[in-house]
């Protein structure tokens, strides 16, 4: 049962108010299907201009970055971009005092870092170089000039750190490094020995070389037997072959044993061909630049499991063997359709899969995690399929796995929301496997038991020292909604700490007495607040711009859209027109937000905060605009995201088309009257909404869009549509370029040239799809020095004029 915390208090924000109020929240949230009370926005004194809103965001606010907690708990450090300017300060702010404190460069050093903590120390990584602090002044620890790859404290307090494939052993206070083991990717020396015909003649025929040979076998097996026996020889070799490189290593916390993950050295994701070009260049030539495969050639290695004992210098390979479906044929039902669709016959069996180290999106952990203080480790693993993630622990000594835990989807397994480690000799992780992302606790060998659960997403764990509470975010109380909370790990108590009613981030002081908060709301860019805990947040930062905070910006209102399609509504941000009439009609826009799995119909600050603008723009020129969550969004759970599978570019139209249904119900919409625009996914929406399902908006303008699937990246794709050679149906219902003949509506694509996500290629070929089917009712605007998140103000402003200029004409 939930017990909701003593933070519930009534709190107001104001871009000017003082450093120690605290954040506000957005108003109560509409939880219900029902339309919400809709209501005029403010009105203005002054217009917005589309100069403005795409002027240098330095207008706005500098957000702090890279913030963290020092060591004490009484300080906190982040950074701020300077105005005008790519460069970042370094900022210092105690909790005892009022303002920052800016570091000059000759003590950027001098000054903790995020690191890892053993009793009451801290050690970091700093411009490669290893650093340490136990309470005095910050020590450093290497000075060398490649940087370290990653250490790890040991059970005994010393330091272990690894860089050029060898690992280090370091006392803090005895800084003099040991090396502990040294990976060599080459065959293993051999005893020397003829080993043709005519080397064996020479040894008979000759005794001076015979005798060569004997001592060189001599040397040979002395110094085999100096690296077992010698306790002055600290180098243990370890030779692991040529064909493979390292993909990842870590080390036990005696530093008895590295378990290391491999791979094939020549395996690369990039082709030859992989390139684009850059015209606009300072030598007045063209460059072509290298960019990422398609997901229609690449090749994904697996990785191979060696673990290596650094006491014996024994080296044991890890089998696949003890993965629960490691050889399962999980794609049959897919390739038995496609092959039928050929006029084949698809025959299974069973084979190892493509396993490999988890790439989970969003952590900053390893996949391979130690217990504490033994030699006891689990590794999370996933298939290239992206069917199964196991968690698994290693017998060190036999070389094989042993699966705790088998995540199985038959769409897709989640790339967030992977979180896991040790609870003593419990393991805890995250799962989505009752639909949601939840919590669980395990015991080695036993059933696991959620310690979290129910209708919410949860992440971002903080084991507690002691281990008796985990620390985490969620969304329990609305899917837009996002506090801190807390949970008993014995009881399962759970206990609610914030109640901002926006979005946040946070992170836990090293002495577990206050809560570190990156919080927003609707209308405020985030900032810092501390909140110790059972009290008031209280803001630490005041980085947003008088200008801005002057201004009357609208609120979205959160509305749930009731679905035609499945049982739970479809979340969206509605704005208003100025003046607002429910006895007239509006012309109304549709905004589709961009990576398929985002949310951003929440209540904190948009990452689209450009858009955000435009669209308060847009309803002081007379429009509804209508922003939603639409199918495969996050936030929502796994059956939401997993909607898509197979089949992009249809549930979430179905969507678009309830969101419709529902702005002429609720917000005096003109049904004939609305547009659509969006960027990357985005834009893939809004070609895909115009060439199946052209009744439903007069034009569109589709921004960075996909056109192809199987032009775009594999890790993206291969988990919504699998690869197009084994599931090419998937991929000709998903592509807008097979669609294309659909097209009756006027449409604008924009493109940056340097975009290296999704490729200019892609616009270009359905330009000239389009060009070939004789469709006359659509125009191109190209950026010659713009990637995919574009980067120019004068880019963004022309990008946004031709956007307002195709509605204002199709639309309005």
């Amino acid at each position: 049962m939930m017990k909701i915390g003593l933070l519930a208090v009534a709190i107001t924000l104001c871009g000017c108010v003082n450093t120690q109020q605290p954040i506000a929240n957005n108003g109560q949230p509409n939880t219900s299907a029902l339309p919400p009370a809709l209501t005029a926005p403010p009105l203005p004194a002054k217009p917005l201009t589309l100069e403005q809103i795409m002027a240098e965001p330095d207008w706005i606010a500098r957000s702090p970055e890279r913030y963290y907690w020092a060591p004490d708990s009484q300080a906190v450090l982040y950074q701020r971009k300077q105005h005008g300017s790519i460069l970042r300060d370094r900022y210092v702010h105690r909790l005892d005092a009022i303002n920052p404190q800016q570091l000059p460069l000759s003590q950027w050093g001098s000054v903790a870092q995020p690191g890892k903590s053993h009793q009451g120390a801290t050690a970091w990584l700093y411009q490669g170089n290893l650093f340490f602090q136990d309470k005095g002044e910050v020590q450093q620890l290497t000075f060398g000039n490649e940087p370290i790859d990653d250490f790890r404290w040991l059970k005994d307090g010393r330091l272990a750190y690894w860089h050029n494939q060898q690992v280090w052993l370091i006392e803090p206070n005895r800084p003099q490094p040991k090396l502990l083991a040294q990976l060599i990717f080459s065959a293993a020396p051999q005893v020397p020995q003829a080993t043709n015909y005519l080397a064996k003649q020479q040894q008979l025929l000759s005794s001076y070389l015979a005798k060569k040979q004997h001592q060189a076998r001599q040397q040979f097996e002395l110094k085999q037997l100096r690296q077992q026996q010698d306790p002055a020889i600290s180098d243990a070799q370890f030779y692991l072959g040529e064909t493979e490189r390292l993909v990842e290593l870590s080390l036990s916390p005696t530093g008895r044993y590295l378990l290391l993950a491999l791979t094939d050295k020549d395996a690369s994701r990039r082709a030859e061909h992989d390139i684009m070009p850059n015209y606009v260049t300072q030598s007045g030539y063209v460059d072509a630049l290298p960019v990422r495969t398609r997901v229609a050639e690449a090749q994904i290695a697996a990785h191979r499991f060696v673990v290596l004992d650094t006491n014996t210098g024994q080296q044991q390979d890890v089998s696949y063997e003890g993965l629960s479906g490691f050889d399962e044929d999980v794609l049959i039902s897919e390739k038995q359709q496609n092959y039928l669709a050929q006029g084949r016959t698809y025959h299974s069996e069973a084979k190892l899969r493509t396993i490999r180290l988890i790439q989970d999106w969003g952590w900053q952990q390893s996949a391979m995690v130690w217990q504490q203080d033994a030699d006891v480790v689990a590794v999370m693993l996933e298939a290239a399929d992206n069917k199964d993630r196991w968690i698994a622990t290693v017998n060190l000594s036999e070389g094989t796995f042993n699966t705790e835990h088998r995540l199985h989807d038959d769409a897709w397994v989640n790339y967030t929301h992977n979180e896991f480690g040790w609870l003593g000799q419990q393991l805890y992780y995250l799962s989505e496997q009752s639909g949601y992302s939840n919590l669980y606790l395990q015991a080695l060998g036993q059933s696991e038991h959620a310690l979290v659960a129910g209708k919410q997403v949860v992440s971002n764990l903080t084991v507690s020292a002691d281990q008796q509470y985990i620390y985490y975010q969620s969304n329990p109380n609305h899917p837009g909604q996002y506090e801190v909370f807390r949970v008993a790990t014995k009881t399962g108590e759970v206990e609610q700490l914030t109640d901002l009613k926006g979005n946040l981030d946070y992170q836990l002081s090293p002495d577990e007495q206050t809560l570190l908060l990156f919080a927003s709301s609707s209308t405020r860019p985030p900032e810092l607040y501390t909140q110790v805990l059972g009290a008031a947040p209280q803001r630490l930062t005041n980085t947003i711009s008088t200008e801005f905070s002057a201004y009357p910006w609208q609120a979205p209102t959160i509305v749930a859209v009731p679905s035609s399609h499945q049982q739970e509504p479809v979340y969206a941000r509605v704005y208003l027109p100025q003046n607002y009439d429910a006895t007239k009609q509006y012309p109304a826009v549709i905004f589709n937000h961009g990576a398929g799995y985002l949310q951003n119909a929440h209540f904190g600050w948009s990452g689209y905060f450009r858009e955000y603008m435009f669209h308060n723009l847009l309803s002081q020129q007379g429009y509804v605009v209508m922003d939603m969550d639409y199918r495969g969004s996050k936030g929502y759970g796994r059956d939401w995201r997993t909607a898509i599978y197979r089949h992009m570019g249809h549930p979430e139209i179905d969507d678009l088309a309830d969101g419709i249904d529902w702005m002429v119900a609720n917000a005096a919409v003109d049904r004939a009257r609305v547009g659509t625009y969006g960027g990357s996914y985005g834009g893939f929406m809004t070609f895909m909404a115009l060439f199946t399902q052209p009744e439903l908006f007069q034009a569109g303008a589709a921004l960075r869009p996909v056109t192809d699937w199987a032009h775009y990246n594999h890790n993206y794709t291969s988990n919504i549509l699998n690869t197009p050679i084994d599931d090419h149906i998937a991929y000709q219902r998903s592509s807008p370029i097979y669609h294309a003949d659909g097209l009756n509506k006027p449409l604008l694509i924009m493109t940056g040239v340097l975009d290296d996500n999704v490729l200019f290629q892609d616009s270009v070929r359905l330009v000239q799809r389009l060009i070939e089917l004789e469709k006359p009712m659509f125009e191109t605007a190209i950026y010659p020095v713009e990637p995919h998140g574009f980067r120019q103000p004068s880019s963004w402003l022309d990008e946004y004029r031709r956007i307002f200029r195709l509605f204002e004409a199709e639309v309005k």
